[in-house]
């Protein structure tokens, strides 16, 4: 059984979806710690043919506070989300999946979340529910009841407990984790490398990396299907 356990982003880019594709089971890690300045609540689109930041707004987000306790500020959150969805419109109206798209989108930031976490886990499972990925879900780490572990060997845990073994990592886990230490455990370590991926932006230079609201604004789901498989492991 092949297993994925990544921290949760909002509205993630193309290589966190192929990872979830490719594995049976799909941890969203939310009880390690918020990274200031990172992309839990930060994402990138398509705005004037250049990227553009948009950053979900949070009440005293730390970095001594888990993803799954980094509250949404709600003082100025309606805010901020009536501005994006203008900025959404003014973006991608044009685009040839914007009704579809900004549905999904809506749908995902009206929603009663609370925390980061909780919002960021609902931008992954819906995009992935539209896009027709089946992979099955565990939506908190704290399931496992192994927070006293740290790092690989919490990773490593979690993998024995689902009878995994195989766990597919980002391309950036290669910095933290060392095959052998899996091995030696009866785990195969793999690392996902995303091909190059682009589509029409409505005329301009194509820009990479963006949200996957970006890849769902311009694409149909069965074409989002045909990028999730243009990776390969390593």
């Amino acid at each position: 059984m092949k297993l994925g356990v990544m921290q949760p982003y909002i509205f993630p880019y193309i290589g966190y979806f192929q990872l979830i594709n490719a594995v049976d089971r799909f941890v969203v890690y939310d009880d390690v710690t918020f990274i200031k300045g990172g992309w839990i609540n930060r994402n990138k689109i398509l705005l004037n043919g250049a990227a553009h930041v948009f950053t979900v707004p949070l009440k005293n987000a730390s970095s001594f506070v888990t993803i799954g306790n980094t509250e949404i500020n709600h003082a100025l959150y309606d805010s901020w989300k009536n501005k994006f969805m203008k900025t959404l419109e003014q973006a991608y109206r044009k685009a040839p999946y914007y009704e579809t798209g900004y549905k999904l989108v809506s749908g995902v930031l009206n929603s009663k979340s609370n925390t980061i976490g909780e919002l960021a886990a609902k931008s992954i499972i819906d995009t992935c529910s539209y896009i027709g990925v089946k992979t099955d879900f565990v939506t908190t780490a704290t399931h496992y009841g192994n927070s006293e572990l740290k790092a690989k060997d919490r990773v490593i845990d979690i993998c024995k407990k689902e009878g995994a073994d195989t766990y597919l990592n980002a391309t950036g886990g290669k910095e933290l984790y060392d095959k052998d230490d899996f091995r030696n455990n009866g785990l195969e370590l793999k690392f996902i490398k995303t091909h190059g991926i682009s589509y029409p932006q409505l005329g301009n230079e194509f820009v990479p990396w963006l949200s996957i609201i970006d890849v769902m604004m311009f694409n149909s789901p069965e074409a989002i299907q045909g990028f999730l498989k243009e990776c390969s492991f390593e």
